[in-house]
């Protein structure tokens, strides 16, 4: 029987969401915890990866596992889980649902903030040490909006024969006190996309790069012209859509 579940996490203690031979990845973390429960091997599948250090609100998977009430996996997952791992919600789906293949579109919000002092702010904020311009910054983002050859922004490690097209749909950026969010919403983003979006508005918000250049890296479709990327800690995986 299939379930979908929605987990939270702070990424801070984590080399990210994939298991890995000599990091501990979340994944792992989930699937030991789920075969306790099953007293069998589970694999679970997620919507896509985060990096080490990057933190989710709406992370989905998806796992095979016996015909048990949905609340009492969130209960026991949630038992034996740390407590930077929370189990939202669990429930059935049909078998053909697939986390990864499934979505439509994903939100990511990247929180960059001017407070200093707060003790917070390091391990879930990029802080800014100098002026920031928030209205560039939108002029910049408006760019990247619609359907794009996004290779400028992605990772090198990337296979070739991977889409690099990607739609992004809405991109809102706000001033909430000392902070800045910017929250992204795309059919789906490539490796290191998003934080590298974010380090080249960052780069516009300091005056050390014109929103024109924005357009400029983007349209140049190679992985070299963009040098930009912004900290693991600010960004957040908020929700995943089906």
């Amino acid at each position: 029987m299939r379930f979908k579940s929605i987990v939270a996490y702070d990424g801070w203690n984590y080399a990210g969401w994939q298991k890995q031979a000599n990091a501990l990845g979340i994944q792992e973390v989930i699937e030991k915890a789920l075969a306790k429960i099953l007293q069998s091997d589970c694999t679970v599948v997620a919507s896509g990866r985060t990096d080490a250090k990057v933190h989710a609100k709406g992370q989905v998977f998806h796992f095979d596992g016996k015909d048990i009430p949905a609340n009492r996996y969130q209960q026991a997952l949630n038992t034996l889980l740390p407590k930077d791992i929370r189990i939202v919600q669990v429930e059935p789906v049909d078998d053909d649902f697939h986390a990864r293949f499934s979505a439509v579109s994903k939100q990511y919000d990247f929180i960059c903030t001017r407070d200093q002092v707060d003790p917070f702010s390091y391990r879930y904020k990029q802080i800014i040490w100098s002026n920031f311009d928030v209205a560039a910054m939108k002029a910049g983002a408006a760019y990247l909006l619609g359907e794009h050859d996004f290779t400028s922004f992605s990772s090198s490690r990337i296979d070739e024969r991977k889409p690099r097209v990607k739609t992004i749909s809405s991109i809102e950026i706000q001033e909430k006190d000392q902070d800045v969010v910017t929250s992204f919403i795309g059919s789906g983003f490539l490796r290191y996309q998003v934080r590298m979006m974010m380090g080249t508005l960052i780069e516009v918000g300091k005056h050390r790069l014109e929103p024109e250049d924005v357009k400029r890296i983007l349209e140049a479709k190679n992985k070299e012209a963009c040098r930009y990327n912004a900290q693991p800690q600010g960004l957040c995986l908020m929700k995943v859509n089906y």
